[in-house]
C-alpha cells in the first residue's frame, strides 16, 4: 500500500484512539491499578482536607504545582524512567478524577 498523507494521519489517529489495545496486559493492569489507586488515595486525602476545613489555601496551590512539575517532566519513550513516569501520571490522572467526582459531588 501506499504511503499517502490520508493514510499516515489514519495510522495516527488509530494509534491515539486505540494504541492501547496494543499494549501487553502488564502495562494495561499497571495503568489500571494505577489510576484506580490515585482515585482511591486521593478522593480520601480529600475527604480529610473537606470534614476538617482547615489548610485548603495551602494545600490546592501544593497540589496543583506537583500536578504541572508531573506534567512537565515527561521523559522520552526510550529512558529508564518512562515506565516509572507512566505510573505516576496515571496515578495523576485517578486524582483527577477524583477531585472532578468530588465536585460534582458538591454541587459546584
Amino acid at each position: 500500500m501506499q504511503k499517502t498523507n490520508f493514510l499516515r494521519i489514519s495510522s495516527q489517529l488509530n494509534n491515539l484512539l486505540f494504541g492501547f489495545l496494543s499494549d501487553s496486559w502488564r502495562s494495561k493492569s499497571i495503568g489500571l491499578i494505577s489510576v484506580l489507586t490515585g482515585y482511591f488515595l486521593f478522593a480520601n486525602f480529600l475527604t480529610k482536607f473537606i470534614s476538617e476545613g482547615k489548610n485548603e489555601l495551602i494545600m490546592v496551590p501544593i497540589i496543583i504545582v506537583f500536578i504541572e512539575i508531573i506534567i512537565r517532566i515527561k521523559p522520552p519513550s526510550s529512558s529508564r524512567f518512562y515506565d516509572l513516569w507512566s505510573v505516576i501520571d496515571k496515578l495523576r490522572i485517578g486524582a483527577i478524577y477524583a477531585v472532578i467526582l468530588e465536585a460534582f459531588k458538591l454541587g459546584s
